[in-house]
């Protein structure tokens, strides 16, 4: 197989000014719709004491959320593949203001559960996340890895900002009604934006020489494996990180509260915490454009593992809110090198399904993370144990990313000296 050299970008509309509107709309919508995987975690504390369940039952609404959003964000990525994105994202406004509004009225455990899975996480975030990743790669070349970090940056956002504001909220009027007031919310300022994203993505350019050298062909089995094969320990990879990351994100606000220092005080810690998550994803895309995806996944993944250690030795007030901010910082950059990666590795046209799966499969990680963490605070009375099982699932991720580099390193060198690609 013979492989061009790049050619300059001759779609107008690639890395245009609209190209940067899309990119700015995609953040706003992605930030709004994010509030879906993070005001369960805000009102956790208060629907644990509504329904006098325990700390374990009361993270089953977040898990099926975040599973809600895995399943649902596939599926969107593959409608956005086929009809473009504004299709999932007008379906998905629709069924948060209608998830929200029915959350407000549930009168069991069972029944909040439900709706937050199902019509908040399934049918509604789940379009504002991994499809709208996935369509803004398709508009950017040059710039792709910091094009893909400010979107991807649109949920961190959304962890910085309503954090607080539901706080507040839920002092003031209670859950329900903040709740009846997201899904209204939701509606009213998706819509709108939504026809900002109606045109139809730019033409491809062809591969560079060294995307070429590891990108799927006809035959090819990139970086060694199957294509399938590859796509799924991504996934896997997705996970692990994953499980890590939910455990001071979906428990920081609970763990305040055990230590006495208040639920507005964890608050604040997450709301920090995702400030430097935003900051760490910038820094990550402008890294990923020169040093490529997966060194980016590897230096994002071991900092994170650094940092999360940092909660085993440290819980005064002072400490946790350092460790928050630094915690953020490193593991902010993480998931949108997977968008890269894929994007490295598969063809555009598999963009929506591919990125949207593996950008999924992280979110699978935070709620099997946030699941498993309440379970094993239940099991042992605290959250230590928990901290180290996210720190075992963290390790694990970064033996995959170093072996990735180590086979990337291997086919560029193969293909370096193949004269087939030229």
């Amino acid at each position: 197989m013979t492989f061009a050299a790049a050619e300059p970008i001759d779609h107008p509309d690639v890395e245009s000014r609209y190209a940067w509107l899309r990119l700015v709309t995609a953040i706003l919508i992605g930030t709004i719709g994010g509030v879906g995987m993070w005001s369960v975690a805000v009102a956790l504390p208060a629907v644990q004491a509504e329904f006098g369940v325990t700390r374990g039952t009361a993270s089953l609404p977040y898990t099926l959320t975040m599973l809600g959003l895995a399943a649902g964000g596939i599926a969107y990525g593959r409608l956005a593949d086929r009809r473009g994105i504004a299709s999932p994202l007008v379906l998905g406004a629709i069924f948060l203001c209608v998830g929200y509004i029915a959350g407000s009225f549930a009168e069991s455990m069972w029944q909040f559960m439900l709706v937050q899975g199902v019509m908040i996480g399934g049918l509604g975030g789940s379009s504002t996340f991994g499809p709208l990743v996935a369509d803004i790669s398709l508009w950017f070349r040059r710039r792709r890895g910091l094009a893909v970090a400010l979107v991807a940056s649109g949920n961190y956002v959304a962890g910085a900002v309503w954090p607080p504001l539901l706080t507040w909220a839920i002092e003031a009027y209670g859950w329900r009604r903040t709740y009846f007031g997201i899904g209204i919310f939701c509606l009213v300022t998706i819509l709108p934006l939504v026809a900002l994203m109606r045109r139809t993505p730019p033409r491809q350019p062809p591969p560079t020489l060294a995307e070429a050298a590891t990108s799927i062909g006809d035959d090819a089995r990139p970086l060694g494996f199957n294509r399938n094969a590859l796509q799924a320990l991504l996934m896997f990879a997705g996970v692990a990180c994953c499980v890590g990351m939910s455990m001071p994100q979906v428990h920081l606000v609970a763990y305040c509260g055990d230590l006495g220092y208040g639920v507005k005080r964890g608050a604040e810690m997450l709301s920090l915490m995702f400030v430097g998550g935003v900051v760490s994803r910038l820094i990550s895309g402008y890294l990923s454009d020169r040093i490529g995806g997966l060194y980016a996944l590897a230096l994002g993944s071991t900092l994170q593992v650094l940092m999360l250690t940092l909660f085993l030795p440290f819980d005064g007030l002072g400490a946790l809110y350092a460790i928050s901010a630094l915690f953020g910082l490193a593991q902010g950059g993480i998931v949108p090198s997977y968008a890269i990666i894929v994007r490295e590795l598969y063809p555009a046209s598999e963009a929506g399904t591919r990125i949207s799966a593996v950008l999924m499969s992280t979110v699978a990680g935070m709620a099997l993370g946030g699941w498993l963490s309440g379970l094993i605070y239940d099991a042992s009375g605290g959250y230590q144990a928990a901290f180290l099982n996210g720190i075992a699932w963290n390790v694990a991720n970064v033996a995959i990313a170093l072996e990735l580099i180590r086979r990337s390193v291997a086919s560029t060198r193969r293909a370096g000296s193949d004269p087939a690609i030229a």
